[in-house]
């Protein structure tokens, strides 16, 4: 079945093809074709996809390196990817997530994964202000008047606010790393790096979450084409912080982002051959690699940009 080269150690999300294919066997498939023997199960994969998915699984068919929570697809917009989730003020809006969360938990170690990406929250605003701050910035730049005046808009909504919704996604990681123990999972909980600049952690916030739950499953799951927009946006220094995170990465989602664009095929479609070096030490040492691609890369681009990754890596090493 595999046309493309063996692509050994890493994975490969379901979020390249998910929409195009009702059946989960098909997709899966596809995936395989391309060389990948792993895969992380994003949160669009729904039962229905399970049900052709499982067989495949069970057989030893296909590995899963991860799954994306919420997990599988639940369709409630209160506990989507874009969503306050763990950080609820609402007690019990606070504790459904954190049962979802266990939920998804408990299929990662059905199916032998590593690791549950987790979406943490965000600090809640009215209007979409990433969207407009990202209008901007792509009509008249980061430095200028426009910009930055909504720019310290937001940042002083999200430095006042985000103290009290830390402490309650604390607090829920704590519940669900207590639950791991207590099940024996051996499932790591990666906060994931996001693409709007409202929502939690930035690469600080991470690292002081981690620290306060030292000993739990919980890491940092660094999203390579996220961290990159939002350095470019201006929420912090990427390149600067990753160096203090670091040691607490569990996994990593390989893209690039091309401007404020995401989930690129790294070198191929930025025609960068340099920066993208910058996170070559972070993949080799990730315990999950995984390519989180968008539809619009085609097979010979994955294929050439895996190469160009792995000869670097290579020469890394050397």
């Amino acid at each position: 079945m595999n046309k493309g080269k063996d692509k050994g150690e890493y994975s490969f999300s379901t979020c390249w093809n998910i929409k195009k294919h009702r059946d989960g066997r098909a997709m899966i498939e596809e995936i395989m074709g391309l060389g990948f023997g792993s895969v992380e199960l994003n949160y669009n994969v729904t039962r229905e996809h399970l049900d052709t998915i499982e067989p495949m699984i069970d057989s030893g068919e296909v590995r899963v390196s991860s799954v994306h929570h919420a997990f599988p697809f639940i369709g409630d917009t209160d506990f989507d990817t874009d969503s306050v989730m763990l950080g609820y003020e609402d007690e019990a809006r606070r504790g459904r997530a954190v049962e979802l969360l266990k939920q998804s938990i408990e299929y990662a170690d059905r199916y032998g994964a590593g690791a549950v990406v987790v979406h943490p929250g965000e600090v809640p605003f009215t209007d979409n202000i990433d969207s407009q701050l990202k209008q901007i910035y792509r009509v008249k730049g980061r430095e200028s008047k426009e910009y930055l005046a909504l720019w310290r808009e937001m940042s002083e909504r999200r430095e006042r606010l985000s103290p009290q919704f830390l402490e309650r996604i604390r607090h829920s990681l704590e519940e669900v790393s207590e639950f791991v123990a207590r099940k024996g999972y051996r499932v790591a909980i990666g906060i994931e790096t996001r693409a709007r600049c409202y929502q939690i952690p930035t690469l600080q916030e991470a690292g002081s979450l981690i620290k306060s739950l030292k000993g739990s499953p919980v890491g940092l799951w660094y999203d390579i084409g996220h961290a990159m927009m939002m350095d470019r946006m201006g929420l912090y220094d990427n390149l600067r912080d990753l160096r203090e995170v670091s040691p607490y990465i569990v996994g990593v989602h390989i893209h690039e982002t091309i401007g404020l664009s995401d989930h690129w095929c790294p070198y191929v479609h930025s025609q960068d051959d340099v920066y993208f070096d910058h996170f070559l030490g972070v993949i080799r040492q990730a315990p999950i690699k995984v390519y989180e691609l968008k539809a619009q890369c085609l097979p010979e681009d994955i294929e050439r940009s895996h190469t160009l990754i792995t000869q670097k890596t290579a020469l890394l090493e050397g």
